[in-house]
């Protein structure tokens, strides 16, 4: 009579199993492992060096964990890749749209005097810092041959209304140039000199505006002086005209985080809560400009700033608890990346850099640069990331330029060193600007980088709220799939 053989015949050889793709941080209790594409799990002392060393078996528990969690695979099996390859190639799509944002810095002029302040702004009175027309027409000309079928065009300044006749012209001349690319438009104003003219022409053609507010009342004056005392006042009376003309949708608003802002962060929070926006984009300082020039960006580390962030983002889940929809958007963007395999856009989250490939800055002397950070540097007389002149450039050679193919080809963070090996490396970014700015090399040495210090702060506070805290971690949840 026929018998089936001896279950041990049926075993898994040990030296069928292959490790795929892995990386890996050592923690006090456990291991924190992360696949290819970012997925993560915690294996414990003893579960990581049966993984080191292959010494597993179908049915012992750590071998379905493992396998599920696409870690190990058998030898001569391609499905795991193949569903690996194809997830990564979701993530990289957004390759495929290449430079989707043109930021069109139409003036240098504006009446408030930020001591933080980027760029190199200008008085109101100095009508040579304005973009003429034939600048923008050139500038246009060379945001519609961007590949991309869906480009947004924002307008910066200094103040950028106070040349709002040219905005004007060239949200004209975007749509009239054809319907073969989606154009979208942004405003970036402190909206103290908005009229009825320019909600009006902004309702008609589609255009939304953004918009700063550093928090309370004494804060943001502080934060944000012009001559009067009152720029909350002007703001806070620029979003309720435009949330009331527009939608309230069609107006956002940014915060920067100053010494001042250290201890205020709940209050922060419930300026915008009571303003009705629709979340909250918690942002540091940058090495550029004012910021620079007054030390404004020496004033607080990288711990201080995660201490504020992670305080506030508590506050913030606290709001959501109490069932009103209130999201940190950067934790949403890095939850997005951590959650799913959805493409963003989002520049400083992009391996390879966003600069160039993520948005082209086009100056209103002509000067067309890798990013908007490259442009404050240029002001401050480094211009390492200037790729050309409207006036000779086209799509083409900007992106073919020197300036901008070597400090991208640099950027990879999958074989950078300190990155490659990085247990986050999936979900971060590169961004050569900034470590240029502050190290003088485009890559810099991520061990003395604030930049990484805030991405690795950001992403573990999330990774223990997802972990060990069900009620906020569905909460973060919601936000990543926003």
């Amino acid at each position: 009579m026929a018998r089936f053989a001896a279950a041990d015949a049926f075993e898994l050889p040990e030296k069928q199993l292959q490790l795929l793709p892995l990386r890996f941080e050592r923690r006090a209790q456990d291991y924190l492992v992360s696949n290819m594409v970012g997925d993560f799990v915690l294996l414990s002392h003893d579960e990581f060096s049966r993984l080191s060393e292959l010494r597993l078996k179908p049915g012992d528990g750590l071998y379905e964990k493992l396998y599920a969690s696409h870690l190990i695979t058998r030898k001569g099996q391609h499905a795991q890749q193949q569903l690996l390859a194809l997830r990564l190639r979701s993530r990289m799509s957004f390759l495929r749209q290449i430079t989707p944002l043109h930021l069109f810095v139409v003036t240098l002029r504006c009446e408030h005097s930020c001591p933080y302040c980027q760029v190199s702004r200008q008085s109101t009175d100095r009508s040579r810092y304005d973009m003429s027309v034939d600048t923008a027409q050139r500038a246009l000309k060379i945001a519609l041959e961007s590949p991309c079928k869906h480009i947004k065009i924002e307008f910066q300044g200094g103040e950028p209304l106070l040349n709002f006749p040219l905005i004007e012209k060239i949200v004209l001349a975007a749509k009239a140039a054809g319907a073969h690319k989606k154009k979208d438009f942004v405003i970036a104003s402190n909206l103290a000199l908005l009229t009825d003219e320019h909600l009006a022409f902004c309702k008609s053609h589609d255009v939304l505006l953004s918009t700063s507010l550093d928090g309370p009342s004494d804060l943001h004056n502080k934060n944000r002086p012009r001559p009067g005392g009152n720029s909350h006042e002007l703001v806070v009376r620029g979003i309720k005209r435009a949330q009331e003309f527009l939608g309230g949708d069609r107006v956002s608003a940014l915060m920067t985080t100053t010494e001042r802002s250290l201890s205020r962060v709940t209050e922060i929070i419930d300026e915008y809560l009571r303003l009705g926006l629709d979340g909250i984009f918690l942002r540091p300082l940058s090495p550029y400009g004012f910021a620079v020039k007054t030390k404004q960006f020496q004033r607080y580390d990288a711990k201080q700033w995660l201490d504020f962030y992670e305080l506030g983002l508590r506050h913030i889940l606290g709001i959501n608890r109490a069932c009103h929809h209130f999201p940190e958007f950067y934790s949403a963007l890095l939850l997005k990346r951590m959650l799913t395999d959805r493409s963003i856009g989002y520049v400083d989250l992009r391996s390879p850099a966003g600069i160039g490939l993520g948005a082209l800055v086009y100056n209103y002397d002509g000067r067309v640069f890798a990013s908007d950070e490259g442009r404050m540097l240029a002001e401050m007389g480094d211009d390492t990331f200037e790729l050309g002149h409207v006036e000779t450039a086209s799509y083409k050679s900007l992106m073919l330029s020197d300036k901008l193919v070597d400090p991208v080809a640099s950027s990879l963070t999958q074989c950078a060193p300190e990155c490659g090996d990085c247990v986050l490396e999936p979900h971060c970014g590169a961004d050569p600007v900034y470590h240029h700015a502050t190290q003088g090399d485009p890559v810099g040495i991520k061990s003395f980088s604030e930049f990484c210090a805030r991405q690795k702060g950001i992403m573990g506070l999330l990774l223990d709220i997802l972990q060990h805290e069900p009620e906020n971690a569905t909460i973060l949840r919601r936000w990543g799939c926003l």
